[in-house]
């Protein structure tokens, strides 16, 4: 099992908050939700409204296993806006959508228990 997906790892090594806040963590709202046939895992490509101050960004959401397309459309998500674009084949992915993994390691989508505003930030 990889670092990242094993629940037993001891935690990362400590960071001051200075460096926590340079993570831009907000939480936008699923618009679309197509398949992503041309990406080597099996992936979603998602458009997501994250609010008028950063507006619709696309990503790359290898969320297959416990999501259909149609269902993502509406929900609410979490994601670093602030990392820099990244090219998977012919798509452009320019967030990173936020999940934590099953006993599987399947990516279960990180959002909240009620809706919030586009473009809110995590503190």
């Amino acid at each position: 099992m990889h670092l990242l997906h094993d629940p037993n790892a001891p935690a990362a090594e400590a960071i001051d908050f200075d460096a926590f806040l340079k993570v831009d963590i907000r939480l936008g709202t699923i618009i679309a939700a197509d398949p992503f046939p041309e990406a080597r895992k099996p992936a979603y490509k998602l458009k997501i409204d994250f609010g008028p101050g950063i507006g619709v960004r696309q990503s790359s959401a290898q969320i297959t296993t416990h999501y259909q397309p149609a269902a993502l459309v509406g929900r609410q998500v979490a994601a670093v806006v602030n990392f820099p674009p990244r090219q998977i084949g012919k798509f452009m992915s320019e967030v990173l959508t936020l999940g934590f993994p099953d006993a599987a390691g399947e990516v279960v989508l990180f959002s909240p228990d009620q809706a919030l505003p586009n473009g809110a930030r995590l503190f």
